[in-house]
């Protein structure tokens, strides 16, 4: 899912006119001081980070002055937030609160609701995952109708219980985040907190917004790409860019190490067994250097690239493929890449250790084209069907020792 930072999450709230601080985005001291001077004073400056927590961590300074916004702006961005580098900062007019809430849609996918569900609470700035566990009753939900919307009445008759809150204005952002999440396919649209200040408005403090990244390229105005957490590596941005060309099934590629050097190439067709793979293989102390995904039908094209990217990785010492789709996709078009991207990236690499596991349609046709395709190649190959899909400790302890042979026979090499 695409995170936007706050900054982007309040311009989309701005947009369906919901009211927040007045701010203004810095990428220097200096700038933050311009921007607090042009707001007035007293300001927070907020780092733009995809952590919450960000109070404690480091990340939001209050500030009277120019010489404490400079002084502050400095400590936020030379101290990573939780890990994550500033490179924004969000300057805000500080607000005078009376009091806070919590209102989000998000999505409840249990069998019993499957749809998106508007959650109000009359404490806001705290964890609601927390208040939701120890304290239910306090956590106002309403299920949002796919087809009909919020069902507003429902919403009002159940706050309206709750003594002292801004009904008029609740209701009306309610409504609001509804149809925002709606038309920008957001999966989540947090507001917390919601505040009144003393002079009664109802302003968004703070706000979480995410995207579902598939939808992206409908919503190019909020500039926000595919998001990690961190920035994106160069493979990981060549593997995006030919991802936002072709929407033909699904190329994905992230590196879970700076350092791949030891590292196996991982790909997985499709996320339970592959994710069982990965727990398999780091259970058995093999280390990952990323993880691929090539579902939802791709074209042999697309998995081209992302075979080829991981083994364009510095180091790998071996490459894994788990994947069994039987319903939706053809693999053969999955054993054309794999001819052609091996033959390609290992001819020079005698007694590299592969392991693909491929089920599915055309399985037989697969592995024929497979077999075929590499008998040339100097690799170690081994090569399974839909026999093997749930014997993933055999699977792994099998690539273990392809591994172990090939690093002992590089070490006699070289003796």
């Amino acid at each position: 899912m695409a995170k936007l930072f706050e900054y982007q999450g309040k311009n989309l709230l701005a947009k369906y006119g919901i009211e927040t601080p007045v701010g203004l985005v810095a990428e220097t001291p200096e700038e933050a001081v311009e921007s607090a001077s042009k707001i007035g004073f007293p300001v927070v400056l907020k780092a733009q980070v995809h952590v919450t927590g960000r109070f404690k961590a480091g990340g939001i300074k209050f500030a009277e002055n120019k010489l404490k916004v400079e002084k502050e702006a400095e400590k936020i961005f030379s101290n990573p937030v939780k890990g994550f580098k500033v490179s924004k900062i969000l300057v805000e007019k500080k607000l005078e609160i009376k009091r806070e809430f919590y209102l989000g849609v998000t999505i409840d996918d249990s069998f019993k609701v499957r749809s998106q569900v508007l959650i109000f609470n009359d404490e806001g700035g705290v964890d609601i995952e927390e208040i939701a566990e120890k304290e239910p009753s306090r956590i106002i939900k309403t299920v949002i109708d796919p087809v009909d919307g919020l069902k507003k009445e429902e919403f009002e008759g159940k706050i309206s219980k709750i003594k002292g809150l801004p009904v008029k204005e609740i209701i009306d952002y309610a409504e609001k985040i509804c149809k925002l999440s709606k038309e920008y396919d957001a999966t989540t649209v947090e507001i917390n907190p919601l505040v009144q200040t003393v002079n009664r408005k109802v302003i968004a403090a703070d706000c979480r917004v995410t995207i579902d990244d598939n939808s992206l390229f409908k919503h190019k105005e909020i500039g926000v790409g595919r998001e990690i957490g961190r920035g994106l590596t160069e493979l990981e941005k060549k593997i995006w860019r030919f991802e936002q060309i072709d929407k033909r099934g699904t190329g994905y590629f992230i590196q879970l190490t700076k350092d791949t050097k030891g590292c196996v190439g991982f790909h997985g067709i499709g996320g339970g067994g592959a994710m069982l793979a990965t727990d398999a293989l780091l259970e058995k102390g093999l280390k990952i250097a990323n993880y691929a995904d090539t579902s939802g039908d791709p074209p042999a094209s697309k998995i081209y690239r992302v075979i080829k990217t991981i083994l364009s990785q510095p180091g790998i010492i071996g490459y894994a493929l788990i994947g069994s789709v039987i319903a939706s996709q053809e693999q053969w078009h999955h054993a054309h890449a794999i001819v052609k991207a091996l033959n390609e990236s290992l001819k020079n690499k005698p007694g590299f250790p592969v392991l693909i596991l491929i089920a599915g349609n055309k399985e037989k046709e697969t592995h024929e084209i497979i077999r075929k395709g590499l008998q040339k190649l100097p690799i170690k190959l081994k090569l399974y069907g839909r026999d093997y899909i749930y014997e993933t400790d055999f699977i792994v302890d099998k690539l273990k020792k392809m591994i172990d042979e090939y690093l002992r026979e590089r070490r006699n090499k070289f003796v």
